[in-house]
């Protein structure tokens, strides 16, 4: 799989920019706030249907213009496709593959990508939120239908807030409409616990050999954090224990007015050396978790869809270490398209730089 060209209009500070990236690597240099980043967050969004910084799309609208438009040509499978996003003030969202009107589900199934940037370095630091965004965007690059399980799964528990919150004003308590928003809890939200885990197991397997061999003495080990579960579980054991965990922890759900278990409120943990790596490793050992990690997310997605990602790397190799860095590189496939940005061309070597296509951005324009 590779992007072959990009067009964006009015996408953030990018007004009107073409870029071809018929290459396999392609470097794109420029400032801070030059629109570097902007480019491979709309690549992204065309594999996502959302951004990594912001879940507002109206902020992706240039300032002074109603409407942001991306257009790409894709390579997959050695057949040529189109895809077209455009999305106004009013909120009007229209998709497009080989200018044909399209459903989210199948527009999100031809681009696949792995984004890579500094925001990531901190993934380990950062809310039990971010790690578990990272995870579902990770599952959903290899099953498209999950992102529907979360979505459905949103929507119930948003609906069981707000009848919870109504009880708190009123105080009448439908008993037997709290027993409904509670199944369908447990059903949706026992799928997703178990493709969690399920994925996080497959990702652990493939990032434990690349963290071993960058760090070489260390082991790393990922737990799914998971309140109401300590073994492994099928999804009817996740469902047994999730809806005995209801059952106990009902009355404070009720009294604080919102769901207090399921999965959106599990976390993943990761060990070094059976330590936990957010309390006891150095910054650099962080930083080794996340770079096995994400090239663990390229190779797992590869196998499991038989489709190539993108490999965008945001300005991610100033804030590794030298080691690290001849590391990611040396370890990108010379088959899987890579798009780098950075300040300038200071951190790679010349043999990298022979066969990349670089260019220079200003002011969200190619220079």
């Amino acid at each position: 799989m590779r992007l072959v060209d990009l067009k964006l209009k009015n996408y953030r500070n990018c007004k009107d920019l073409k870029l071809n990236a018929d290459s396999n690597k392609i470097l794109i240099i420029g400032k801070n706030a030059q629109g570097k980043t902007n480019i491979l967050e709309s690549i992204y969004f065309l594999s996502a249907l959302k951004s990594p910084r912001t879940a507002n799309n109206i902020e992706l609208i240039n300032f002074d213009t109603e409407k942001v438009e991306i257009n790409s040509c894709i390579i997959k499978a050695d057949t040529s496709v189109e895809l077209e996003f455009t999305y106004d003030r009013e909120k009007k969202r229209e998709l497009k593959i080989n200018g044909i009107k399209s459903r989210p589900k199948d527009f999100k199934s031809v681009l696949k990508t792995v984004l890579f940037s500094t925001t990531d370095l901190l993934l380990l630091r950062g809310n039990p939120s971010d790690r578990r965004d990272w995870l579902d965007r990770a599952i959903s690059q290899v099953y498209p239908a999950y992102d529907d399980r979360l979505s459905k799964y949103d929507k119930i528990r948003i609906q069981k807030n707000n009848f919870l919150k109504g009880y708190l004003k009123s105080g009448n308590l439908d008993e037997a409409l709290l027993d409904v928003f509670n199944e369908q809890l447990v059903i949706t939200g026992s799928n997703i616990i178990f493709l969690r885990k399920k994925f996080l197991n497959e990702i652990e397997a493939i990032a434990c050999e690349k963290h071993r061999i960058i760090s070489k003495t260390e082991e790393l080990k990922i737990n799914y954090d998971c309140n109401f579960l300590i073994d492994e579980y099928e999804v009817d054991d996740i469902a047994e224990a999730f809806k005995k965990s209801l059952t106990e922890r009902r009355t404070e759900e009720i009294r604080r007015g919102q769901s207090c278990v399921g999965p959106h409120r599990d976390d993943i943990v990761f060990f070094i050396n059976d330590c936990e790596a957010v309390k006891f490793a150095s910054q650099g050992q962080q930083r080794t978790i996340v770079l096995a990690l994400k090239l663990s997310e390229l190779d797992i997605i590869t196998e499991k869809t038989g489709d190539e990602p993108i490999l965008l790397l945001d300005d991610v190799l100033a804030e590794l270490d030298d080691i690290r860095q001849n590391y990611l590189l040396k370890s990108i496939n010379d088959n899987t398209q890579t798009i780098i940005t950075s300040v300038d061309t200071v951190l790679f070597e010349n043999e990298f730089l022979k066969d990349v296509l670089i260019y220079n951005i200003e002011n969200g324009k190619i220079v």
